[in-house]
């Protein structure tokens, strides 16, 4: 039987050439597209595939929010993330939301088709890349991060740093596709654990701690 396959990207190009790539196998079957997270979680609803490839950054509801409510719903179908995005944040956000796996838009064809069967079989598929980067951030600076700011949790730095690098709550809520008011939530909790004031207060605190340099 063939491996049911969705695929949910905001570029129609993109997907049509995808579809024509995964149908040359005999072993999957495209049985529809999505251009937003929201038609993703329609089309997977009314589909039921047995994998989900999804993008990450879509309109409407990001990949990484419509994955959320995917496995909430779908326990068992199986999502794989397929993007350009290297950052730290998109590839936690994504395997927290449930992703069973993790490639990047530019891989080769035959490891795309391997983290299909992998995944089908119930399997946890990341590249190498991810993987090195996962690496990277947890057994590295991660950790020094961590020792240096223990009253913090991982989001809570990760705000504290991009509030400290002159972002607004805005352009941080898009940055992590969460809502501004969520932001909002995770600063007044920065400034009650650490005892501070204002946003200035937080940006000289993360230059005390090394979060950022002033060059």
């Amino acid at each position: 039987m063939a491996i049911k396959i969705l695929i949910a990207d905001d570029h129609q190009l993109f997907r049509e050439g995808l579809i024509t790539l995964l149908t040359d196998s005999n072993d999957i079957k495209v049985v529809d597209q999505a251009k937003d997270g929201k038609e993703a979680l329609e089309k997977a609803r009314e589909q039921q595939p047995d994998i989900l490839i999804m993008d990450i950054g879509m309109p409407i509801i990001s990949g990484i929010e419509a994955t959320g409510i995917l496995k909430k719903e779908f326990p068992n179908i199986k999502v794989i993330a397929l993007t350009m995005h290297s950052e730290k944040h998109f590839i936690k956000g994504m395997l927290e939301a449930g992703a069973d796996g993790y490639l990047f838009k530019d891989c080769p064809y035959d490891e795309l088709i391997h983290a299909i069967d992998s995944v089908f079989q119930g399997k946890k598929y990341l590249s190498d890349e991810i993987t090195g980067v996962i690496i990277q951030d947890y057994v590295g600076k991660h950790e020094d991060i961590l020792q240096k700011d223990p009253l913090l949790s991982e989001r809570e730095l990760e705000i504290l740093k991009l509030f400290a690098e002159g972002k607004s709550s805005r352009e941080i809520a898009d940055t992590l596709f969460v809502s501004v008011k969520t932001v909002g939530t995770h600063k007044q909790h920065i400034l009650n654990k650490l005892n501070l004031n204002s946003t200035a207060d937080m940006v000289k605190y993360a230059i005390k701690k090394g979060l950022i340099s002033l060059w």
